[in-house]
């Protein structure tokens, strides 16, 4: 069986890789999971300059989920290139920088930097929600997803993804839009915007008062966002949201994923990436597939 895939340029074993932001820079698993089995790694949020996040509390569960408002916390690219690159380049996995910013000039600066590190690519992230200044401010029209795509574009030679928000009207247009700036690939969704109040404090309970929603109860909102994307682009698509186990990561991917990205559920059960893989290989031995990319957008519609 085939389970390679090539994402954009980017060449992975499996189409498993753990999402932005739940994964650190891959030290806090590596106790738990063997890394070389992962098809990829995508980093934590990695800004221009070291960002210290959000006022805690920052995290709480939801049912079927969680929301998070860790407002991009990183050390800076800087000491990603000196301490965290190294010890990722020990395996046998692609690796994904998921870079962020608060400007344009942010986003482009940053990104002359990581063009001049050894990565597979990067996964530009306009659709954090928590961040008051930048991400959402981009994310959320196709105006200002060309802009930034665009002028990022100018300074990458590595393959470049662009990570959508969901909380917009035409997931669709916002694709296009990533295409247009001549980006290599589209990845989505990010979290759905909410909010979870204590009723006897009557306070939200984060204090940021929202945050991003992730986790199972955003899977199916997801498949649906993938497969309009996946219809509207021919660019391919990095498809995530309420990832579990090896058939969620089968229905992206006949919505018209190419591969996929394990967020939340990695903080349910640390071997959920290295599941979702086996999870997959069953599938194909099941059905007799002996390439996995022969299954990608091949739902059959009502």
């Amino acid at each position: 069986m085939n389970t390679k895939v090539n994402l954009a340029g980017i060449k992975m074993k499996n189409p498993v890789t753990v999402a932005s932001g739940t994964f650190g820079y891959g030290r806090e698993f590596n106790d738990y999971i063997d890394l070389n089995k992962l098809g990829g790694i995508i980093t934590k949020g990695t800004s221009l300059k070291p960002r210290s996040g959000n006022k805690a509390p920052r995290v709480c569960e939801t049912a079927s989920g969680m929301l998070n408002s860790i407002g991009l916390q990183n050390p800076g690219v800087e000491y990603f290139a000196q301490n965290d690159l190294p010890f990722l380049k020990q395996f046998d996995t692609a690796i994904i920088v998921n870079a962020c910013g608060s400007s344009i000039d942010e986003y482009v600066e940053l990104c002359k930097i990581l063009n001049t590190l050894d990565i597979d690519g990067v996964e530009l992230n306009l659709s954090c929600p928590n961040v008051k200044a930048g991400c959402m401010a981009f994310g959320n029209t196709y105006e200002g997803v060309k802009e930034v795509a665009s002028k990022v574009r100018k300074v990458l030679d590595k393959p470049l993804l662009v990570k959508l928000t969901p909380n917009v009207t035409d997931i669709a247009s916002i694709a296009k839009a990533v295409e247009d700036a001549g980006a290599d690939g589209v990845s989505l969704i990010n979290t759905l915007l909410g909010m979870k109040i204590d009723i006897d404090k009557r306070k939200p309970i984060l204090a940021n008062n929202t945050g991003g929603l992730s986790g199972p109860a955003i899977k199916p909102i997801a498949v649906r966002m993938v497969y309009q994307v996946a219809k509207a682009v021919k660019i391919p698509v990095l498809g995530m949201g309420g990832i579990i186990n090896g058939d969620d990561a089968i229905e992206f991917m006949l919505a018209g994923a190419q591969a996929v990205s394990i967020g939340a559920g990695n903080f349910i059960e640390p071997t959920t990436s290295i599941k979702t893989i086996e999870g997959i290989e069953n599938y194909m031995k099941k059905y007799n597939i002996e390439d996995i990319n022969e299954i990608v957008g091949k739902v059959e519609m009502n």
